[in-house]
């Protein structure tokens, strides 16, 4: 039986004592600030960098790895003759997953990639489960399966305090930023199927928790397997969330990590995502 190997990108959020522990091989996108090439990597200092980009007049431009890199990666992993599994951020936020479809076309050895549909946790879901069973020694037909079945019933939330990066990335206009930052409006959104979907609004903090209130709601009907926090830049907003889960949930782990600076770029300061999955 060919061993199996798990590769994905530094947009998934995760502690990087796993990096080792499950032997992941993560490669790391990389993200321009004033001028600077930063590579997205474990070394990468995500509150420095939150720093930086409020003082930018611009707003950072993040990158996928080149071809070259994932070639010669998935050259050296399966040289040996094992499988790898590439799964990567959804194609609809990143060339990320088309870069490394592309590089899988120029080795010899067999590499699957996979479009995880999801970014943050939600990946790392996903990354971490196929690294568990390599590690047991399941084929790839198990441990794709077990990534699809996490896909079909992840649910990834993401609320957003200030729209100024949104305006800085020309997503919106500023007039329409410059309003809404004034009537203090919190916006939350779902990614669904590699789309950002307005899902509730309201003005200031309090509207994300009479959200979260309706979240907790549908997860008490549900039975949940993992559920992770992440946030950008401020923290608080994000350990509150995390506190009223864990009181649901108090058998879970809930992990609180700062996010990637590829979300943290068009989130912005306070931002936090809630992501978990259920059971089938």
């Amino acid at each position: 039986m060919n061993k199996v190997k798990i590769v994905t990108d530094s947009s998934c959020t995760m502690d990087y004592k796993l990096l080792k522990e499950l032997n992941i091989t993560m490669i790391p996108l990389s993200v321009m600030l004033d001028g600077v090439i930063y590579p997205a990597d474990e070394n990468f200092d995500n509150q420095e960098f939150m720093a930086t980009m409020e003082k930018s007049k611009v707003l950072p431009k993040t990158s996928q790895p080149p071809i070259g890199v994932f070639a010669e990666t998935y050259e050296k992993l399966t040289e040996d003759g094992s499988t790898v599994i590439s799964l990567h951020l959804t194609e609809n936020l990143s060339g990320t997953v088309e870069a490394a479809r592309q590089a899988s076309h120029l080795v010899k050895g067999n590499v699957i990639v996979v479009d995880s549909e999801f970014i943050d946790q939600s990946l790392s879901f996903q990354v971490i489960k196929a690294a568990e069973m390599a590690q047991a020694g399941k084929d790839v037909d198990e441990i794709l399966a077990a990534c699809k079945t996490i896909e079909k019933n992840s649910k990834l939330f993401i609320g957003i305090s200030t729209l100024e990066n949104l305006v800085k990335g020309g997503r919106i206009s500023r007039a329409t930023g410059v309003v809404t930052n004034l009537l203090n409006v919190k916006i939350v959104m779902e990614l669904k199927e590699g789309h950002l979907l307005p899902v509730a609004k309201g003005r200031g903090k309090k509207a994300f928790f009479k959200w979260l209130q309706e979240l907790k709601g549908e997860l008490q009907k549900q039975t949940i397997e993992k559920i992770g926090v992440s946030f950008a830049g401020n923290e608080s907003v994000a350990k509150e969330i995390a506190a009223e889960l864990k009181e649901l949930f108090p058998h879970i782990d809930i992990p609180v990590f700062h996010t990637n600076p590829i979300v943290a770029t068009h989130a912005g300061d306070g931002a936090f995502a809630i992501m978990y999955y259920t059971k089938p």
